[in-house]
């Protein structure tokens, strides 16, 4: 097991996050992932909202400078592609069933939810779906966990990278930590 358990969030993490979504913050349990500044990349969310609503995206992509890279990545039929190598390519298959499991176990600490049962995100473990979904696990796990979440984060790297603080580009609106 690769995450949690995580570090305190703080009433700025949240007001941070909402900004970057736009809207407030549900059933936060960590931090999983932060930019060099410290501003959140990858929230965890409890797999059942307070409402009741079963929620499988553990990890959820925050920062909007990656979700824009890997949307273009998306709009670029790279979703596409990585499901033909999928489908082609034992070893990769292996290695994101592996990704699947290590997210579903991240998950089950925080409560175990039967109507999301074996469902984890981005289409794991057979089919790729979401490539924010995946970069958020890479991001969260670290690399080697998630494969294919490792290489979104590669391509995305001409427009976005973990490495390199863009919290204070222009337009932005968030605070630098």
């Amino acid at each position: 097991m690769t995450t949690p358990p995580f570090a305190p969030v703080t009433p700025r993490d949240l007001d941070v996050m909402a900004a970057q979504l736009g809207r407030p913050m549900r059933d936060v349990v960590g931090i999983a992932a932060r930019c060099v500044c410290g501003n959140p990349l990858v929230v965890s969310t409890k797999p059942r909202l307070a409402d009741g609503t079963p929620f499988p995206t553990f990890y959820y992509l925050t920062h909007p400078g990656a979700t824009a890279a890997l949307s273009e990545l998306e709009v670029g039929q790279v979703m596409v592609r990585f499901t033909e190598e999928l489908a082609d390519d034992a070893q990769l298959r292996a290695q994101y069933l592996a990704a699947h499991e290590a997210y579903l176990a991240d998950r089950a600490q925080f409560g175990e939810v039967a109507e999301i049962e074996g469902i984890s995100a981005g289409g794991m473990p057979t089919r790729v779906k979401c490539l924010h979904a995946l970069a958020g696990h890479a991001l969260a796990a670290g690399p080697g966990v998630n494969p294919l979440g490792d290489r979104a984060l590669a391509l995305a790297r001409h427009r976005w990278s973990a490495d390199v603080c863009r919290c204070a580009d222009p337009g932005a609106e968030l605070p630098v930590a």
